[in-house]
């Protein structure tokens, strides 16, 4: 049975650059550097919570850099290495508002407040929102063979509106600005709305390059 998990007000930070970390989604990690060592620690022996918060590069102050809305996650699995590494898998449990960095040695830790979606409109509308989104990715799936088609298939059965645009986010948006803005947004609506422009854009750019390529091969385009 999974035991209920209370959102704590302060939890410890891994910053990451180019990072916008989701609720339900999945982050395998490797902890080498000796504060997320001491921080890994100190959270399996407690609750097994962290954040990953991205870095916005344009802050002046350490709070600045830090964006304003991270994700918390719980530490699924660990598994140490010999030289004191671990690689880990976080699961992504919501979105938190940072208020504050609380303390910055041994480690970081920041003052947060738990998020909370809203819908913006009502189920079926969203619904045909995610079927459209649905069907994006299929098409952008058969034009980059990066991602694979299994994922795809998995997304299909993702029912609920919010968990599969966040999941959709977090796998196949490669701007990480976008991605940011998508963690941010509460309105699940608008979320849905602004990752389908996205998504159009990336698979116009790549039919269009497709058809500019004709039958040369990608390695033969290079070239040019």
């Amino acid at each position: 049975m999974e035991m209920e998990i209370v959102m704590p007000e302060e939890v410890p930070v891994m910053t990451l650059p180019e990072t916008a970390f989701f609720p339900q989604a999945l982050l395998p990690l490797h902890i080498f550097e000796p504060r997320y060592r001491e921080m890994l620690r100190d959270v399996l022996a407690h609750d097994r919570l962290f954040a990953v918060a991205g870095l916005d590069p344009a802050g002046e102050t350490a709070e600045e850099r830090l964006h304003p809305v991270a994700s918390v996650g719980i530490v699924r699995a660990c598994q140490k290495n010999a030289d004191g590494t671990s690689n880990l898998l976080l699961q992504g449990l919501a979105r938190v508002r940072v208020l504050s960095i609380a303390r910055e040695a041994p480690y970081r830790r920041i003052k947060v407040q738990a998020l909370a979606s809203h819908a913006g409109a009502d189920l079926p509308t969203n619904a045909k929102l995610r079927a459209s989104l649905v069907r994006l990715i299929s098409r952008r799936v058969r034009l980059d063979d990066r991602i694979p088609a299994d994922f795809a298939q998995f997304l299909k059965t993702v029912d609920d509106p919010e968990t599969f645009v966040d999941l959709a986010t977090f796998a196949l948006c490669d701007h990480a600005g976008m991605k940011q803005r998508l963690l941010e947004t509460l309105d699940v609506h608008e979320r849905l709305h602004l990752f389908g422009q996205h998504l159009r854009q990336e698979v116009s750019g790549l039919e269009l390059q497709r058809k500019l390529q004709g039958r040369l091969s990608d390695e033969d385009i290079t070239r040019n």
